[in-house]
């Protein structure tokens, strides 16, 4: 298969989100071992204009990495226990990330990451050179068949973005 490239990446999250889906992402493991995983479901994050956004509070320590072009892991802790596995996209200082929801056989951002062994160990790493955590095609993004929906979790983003469509599921 063949592995997504930057330029998949330095696109509108609105662009990358839902072409994401279908995609491999490939875990190889401290032990070698090499696990694929088909992604069924994400979440776009939009700039700084988007409340629901990190970077709608600017430019922080946190959200760094998001200022960065697109291609860069962006990892956070939520609830103090769960990781949260995102990758960066668009062009370098327009903070966008797209949220890895779902994947064949764990749903849930926090399940996911736990069973990935996702940690802040992989923030801010480049996806592209990544030898433990990549991505790959295994589908045209027009074969995939999907449906969006409101983001989940974001009420206080406010009545405008937390009803934004940009959460995106395969549609089986």
């Amino acid at each position: 298969m063949d592995k997504l490239q930057k330029n998949f990446f330095t696109r509108d999250v609105l662009e990358v989100a839902p072409e994401l889906l279908g995609k491999i992402l490939v875990r190889k493991f401290n032990d070698k071992r090499i696990e694929k995983y088909v992604i069924t479901e994400v979440e776009a994050y939009r700039g700084e204009e988007d409340l629901a956004c990190h970077a709608s509070k600017g430019r922080t320590a946190r959200t760094e990495i998001m200022y960065n072009e697109g291609g860069y892991i962006y990892v956070y802790l939520i609830y103090g226990m769960y990781w949260m596995l995102n990758i960066v996209t668009a062009v370098r200082d327009i903070p966008q990330a797209v949220l890895i929801r779902g994947i064949e056989g764990f749903n849930g951002p926090g399940k996911l990451a736990k069973n990935l062994c996702i940690d802040k160990s992989f923030y801010g790493e480049d996806i592209i050179s990544n030898n433990r955590l990549w991505f790959e095609n295994k589908f045209k993004s027009t074969d995939i068949k999907f449906k969006t929906t409101p983001r989940i979790g974001i009420d206080y983003a406010g009545e405008i973005y937390k009803n934004k469509p940009w959460r995106y599921v395969m549609d089986f």
